[in-house]
């Protein structure tokens, strides 16, 4: 059975992962808007013995293709200081956006930008690099960028993540879209599933719970259960609302 579970506050992760009989849970270790060192858990211990996978998602602010030294070279730690953070409670994996390229240069500096990223993360925890609804030039919203940025970092062992609420606003139909990205990467490790409350190439990234929004309910669907990975939901409301999308990516997996 291919796991489902949820994006929870992050303070009780088991808890809230059992309120949405979640098989997995994703959540934060420092505030996704800040560059904050996260702190140090609690309940590290607790959660290192769990037998529920946790993944961690990074800080939205990062963005290692930024031309801005000031927010690239920041988005640098603070990978490493989650990918840490991220070690101490034994996590699967660490999930970050692909991130766009800011200035004037072509979006080919951005794939060379998350090479020199990669060779200076230290670290043995695995980096799942999801794609992104937005961004002009932006490495992992097209499926042919994706796919060149792998050409490029295939090699550090990345691994991906793929959103489908970003794929639908950032203008990648469902049509084959699996295959697509399986040719481009040779993996998908991670789905967030998530529909849209904005129409098809919007480059707007708001999440609307699944069957409810703009996204093709049985594309969607399709799409979720071709990728064969682990799922999370990152859809809106609390334990009840998401109880409902997890159940409903299982009735169609």
């Amino acid at each position: 059975m291919i796991p489902v579970g949820a994006h929870t506050p992050s303070d009780q992760p088991l808890v809230e992962a059992a309120a949405r009989n979640a098989d997995l849970v994703q959540i934060f270790l420092s505030s996704p808007q800040s560059w904050k060192k996260p702190n140090p858990r609690a309940d590290a211990e607790e959660l290192k013995k769990a037998s529920l996978p946790i993944y961690v998602h990074a800080p939205y602010l990062i963005n290692v293709c930024a031309d801005n030294n000031r927010v690239r070279i920041p988005s640098r730690k603070i990978l490493q200081e989650t990918c840490d953070a991220a070690s101490e409670i034994d996590a699967v994996a660490v999930v970050v956006h692909g991130g766009h390229v800011t200035g004037d240069g072509p979006q080919e500096e951005g794939i060379t930008r998350w090479r020199k990223a990669l060779e200076a993360l230290d670290t043995e925890m695995t980096v799942l690099i999801e794609n992104t609804a937005g961004g002009d030039k932006a490495v992992a919203r097209r499926v042919e960028w994706i796919k060149k940025l792998w050409e490029e970092i295939g090699e550090f062992g990345v691994g991906f993540v793929l959103d489908t609420c970003h794929s639908w606003a950032g203008g990648e139909p469902f049509e084959e879209l699996v295959e697509r990205v399986m040719d481009a990467t040779g993996r998908i490790d991670l789905v967030h599933a998530n529909d849209s409350k904005d129409p098809f190439d919007s480059r707007r990234d708001r999440h609307q719970n699944l069957g409810q929004g703009e996204c093709p309910t049985e594309a969607l669907a399709a799409t979720i259960a071709a990728a064969g990975a682990p799922v999370v939901v990152e859809t809106p409301g609390g334990a009840e609302e998401q109880a409902a999308d997890i159940e409903w990516v299982r009735s169609i997996l």
